[in-house]
């Protein structure tokens, strides 16, 4: 175990010495940063200069996972995440989630690359921290500033009256799994005129809320997170759903449930267009 690590080690450090900067580049001003967060890849295209950010998570590049805009994502490299692959771009900082694997981060520490993580958030003023804590690391803390003020000019926006009801919703994923309390959609809905009937319930994060429950005490509106289509998602269009007079269906894409920062505006905006549509 000792002799398969100490290989990893030296492979990684044979390849962050044999990495160079393109012949004629300046080097980036400020820390280089590689990401292997998606949600903090989206913070980190808006906030850092280009030069700056050495790779993103291969999941941005991919739409079927991406929470920001995939050709903006393909204009950077990305990386599946290994240690080898990582240390050939010789960052300064990789940006990870909540979860790293121990040897993995053992690996950066012995290598001497900071590990900066950065959980999923689980509501507006958490994101808006994030923001900030990550422009802040890539030496341009005005932009985060100017990030933030942009998430608060479309939370505003999106807002309903102050004398309106909240419509009850319920946030449906594949196989009745949905959101509940201390989540970031709950708090998105709570700001955009809704109440989220998983939240109310006391159900926590990805808890199963049976058709059943769904049937005998339905929401206002259903945003189906999913594709109807897929045989995972078929009961986001079940018919017995389909058939309660009183509740409306709306698609709710499932790229804007989990990621904060600049998601945060898109997601504001369907809720309020779904809002209007209700009212």
């Amino acid at each position: 175990m000792r002799s398969a690590a100490f290989a990893l080690l030296m492979l990684a450090a044979t390849l962050s010495a044999c990495s160079r900067a393109p012949e004629g580049q300046a080097p980036p001003v400020g820390l280089t940063i590689v990401s292997l967060n998606p949600c903090s890849d989206a913070v980190l295209a808006e906030v850092a200069d280009p030069g700056q950010v050495l790779a993103l998570s291969h999941y941005s590049s991919d739409p079927s996972s991406s929470s920001m805009d995939v050709d903006v994502a393909r204009r950077f490299p990305s990386v599946s995440g290994s240690v080898e692959e990582v240390m050939a771009l010789k960052p300064d900082v990789v940006v990870t989630g909540t979860f790293v694997a121990p040897a993995m981060a053992d690996a950066f520490h012995r290598l001497g690359v900071r590990l900066e993580k950065v959980p999923i958030a689980t509501s507006v003023a958490e994101s808006k921290a994030q923001v900030t804590q990550l422009a802040a690391l890539a030496g341009h803390p005005e932009r985060g500033a100017m990030l933030n003020r942009r998430i608060d000019a479309a939370l505003a926006e999106a807002a309903p009256p102050a004398t309106s009801e909240p419509a009850s919703a319920v946030v449906w994923q594949s196989g009745g799994i949905v959101p509940g309390r201390n989540t970031l959609i709950a708090d998105l809905l709570r700001r955009t005129g809704f109440a989220s009937l998983s939240a109310a319930r006391g159900m926590g994060q990805a808890e199963l809320l049976p058709l059943e429950v769904m049937l005998a005490d339905p929401p206002q509106v259903i945003l189906a997170a999913g594709n109807p289509q897929a045989d995972e998602d078929r009961m986001l269009g079940h018919p017995a759903l389909r058939a309660l007079a009183h509740t409306r269906h709306e698609r709710f894409d499932p790229s804007l449930l989990w990621c904060g920062g600049p998601t945060l505006i898109r997601s504001a905006q369907r809720l309020a267009e779904i809002r209007r549509a209700i009212s």
